[in-house]
């Protein structure tokens, strides 16, 4: 009998009063929670930091994931980043921390992300933002758009990591 999958976060009715653009960057990252705990059963500790054919690790793919985000909302809240986040950002390609360390600090990012975009629900989208060093010119609805973009390019990044891993690993 074939797998019967529930339709995806944004066609499972409005679950919250939001504004469209907060929710379906909520649905998005709810949607990443599914998928990585979907492609991630299975997979070793070995698996988890391996680099197939020079890829980036599902582990830098999901530890990214978590701080950009953080990133991101630290931006779209009107702040800069701290010290902390830029010492978190150079090193996300670490292969040290455990597989269960990296998922707990990737579940604890989207529930505090998830917060934190509901907090900004009655933010104007179109307020400015400046991003980084150079303080690149955005808006709050730029960088939460940005954050659904970029966190569903990585977790695409990630599973397919994940199933050439599960591949390889049958051949």
């Amino acid at each position: 009998m074939p797998e019967v999958r529930k339709p995806e976060p944004w066609l499972r009715g409005r679950a919250e009063n939001l504004p469209a653009v907060h929710l379906a960057v909520i649905h998005a990252l709810e949607l990443t929670l599914e998928n990585i705990d979907h492609w991630c059963i299975g997979l070793t500790q070995d698996d988890f930091h391996a680099r197939p054919y020079s890829l980036p690790s599902v582990a830098f793919h999901i530890r990214h994931i978590a701080r950009s985000i953080d990133r991101l909302l630290t931006y779209a809240e009107g702040n800069q980043l701290t010290q902390g986040q830029l010492a978190a950002l150079k090193s996300e390609s670490e292969p040290t921390p455990s597989m269960q360390t990296i998922l707990d600090e990737f579940y604890l990012s989207l529930n505090r992300a998830t917060a934190r975009i509901r907090g900004l629900a009655l933010v104007d989208l179109e307020l400015p933002r400046a991003v980084g060093r150079q303080q690149l010119p955005t808006t709050v609805g730029g960088l939460l758009v940005h954050i659904a973009d970029h966190t569903q390019r990585h977790t695409g990044q990630a599973i397919t990591t994940a199933k050439l891993l599960l591949a390889l690993r049958k051949s």
